[in-house]
């Protein structure tokens, strides 16, 4: 009894092997990615699948433009509108225009915005994606021309409009130039709700600054995904000006449907489906061929 027990206690843990530096090389870039919450690994190609939902803790990472739009609309519906509009540096603000052709370079993209035209199971839309990846999807003067004109063209062709928004905010090497696009969004919402025109905002992480404050918070229907980050000024700043403690779960998309300022928050799974449903319910009769 005492060799066996001794024979038990006597085996040597195995572990697996530390991977050497070039192991690691060997990896193709882009093959696996974290989770950004629960810190789990898993292969980029399996997460894009589950359209960059973590498996584990259900997290909703941030997508591109084109995985939106692919996720969202029927399969090569898509029309681009106003895809050669580029940002200038009207203030000749130092830096901006490396900035930006860096930004270019990395995303493919002209701009922090892409509006066109498309179908959602058949229902004709004019819809709008910013991405996050080009200057924090921060508002400027294009952002905010691409947006209006966007709005300005579903009016014209009785099509509903459709947005998803994820910004840091104003542009700030664009100044008052930036705010102003707060306004004049806002303006052509008007005049598109006065026409009957149908607005669905769907705020993605994080959805701040200008951009909450103006057209992104305008829809007929407000939704959000799961534990986005929505508002205006920062968590601190708040808590210094009003000099309390907010609580844990202050400005996210939950916290904000319990106070009555969002109508639902919508899995990514169920975004198309939902999106569809009302287009289809609003649509005038005889509208589809």
């Amino acid at each position: 009894m005492a060799s066996m027990l001794k024979g038990m206690f006597s085996k040597k843990k195995r572990y697996a092997p530390i991977p050497s530096e070039q192991a690691k090389a060997d990896i193709p870039e882009g093959l696996m990615s974290k989770c950004p919450k629960c810190k789990k690994i898993m292969y980029t190609k399996e997460l894009k699948k589950n359209l960059k939902v973590c498996d584990q803790c259900g997290h909703h990472l941030q997508m591109s433009s084109e995985e939106r739009l692919q996720t969202i609309l029927d399969e090569e519906s898509f029309q681009e509108l106003m895809g050669d509009w580029t940002s200038e540096n009207p203030l000749e603000f130092p830096g901006y225009d490396e900035k930006m052709d860096a930004d270019r370079k990395k995303t493919g993209l002209n701009e922090a915005v892409v509006v066109g035209e498309g179908s959602i199971t058949g229902s004709e839309i004019v819809i709008a994606v910013m991405d996050a990846r080009f200057r924090m999807a921060s508002m400027g003067i294009v952002v905010g021309e691409k947006i209006t004109k966007g709005i300005q063209h579903a009016q014209k062709q009785k099509k509903p409009f459709i947005i998803f928004t994820a910004s840091g905010g104003a542009r700030m090497q664009e100044g008052i130039l930036s705010l102003m696009q707060m306004a004049k969004t806002s303006a052509a919402l008007k005049d598109f709700n006065d026409d009957g025109g149908l607005f669905i905002s769907v705020m993605t992480h994080p959805t701040t600054g200008g951009v909450s404050a103006s057209f992104a918070s305008l829809g007929d229907y407000n939704f959000a995904e799961p534990a986005a980050l929505i508002g205006f000024a920062g968590r601190r700043i708040i808590e210094q000006t009003i000099r309390e403690k907010l609580p844990d779960d202050f400005q996210t998309a939950e916290f904000l449907l319990e106070h009555g300022q969002l109508d639902k928050v919508i899995h990514r799974k169920d975004m198309k489906s939902t999106l569809s449903a009302i287009v289809k319910l609003h649509e005038p009769e005889g509208a589809r061929q």
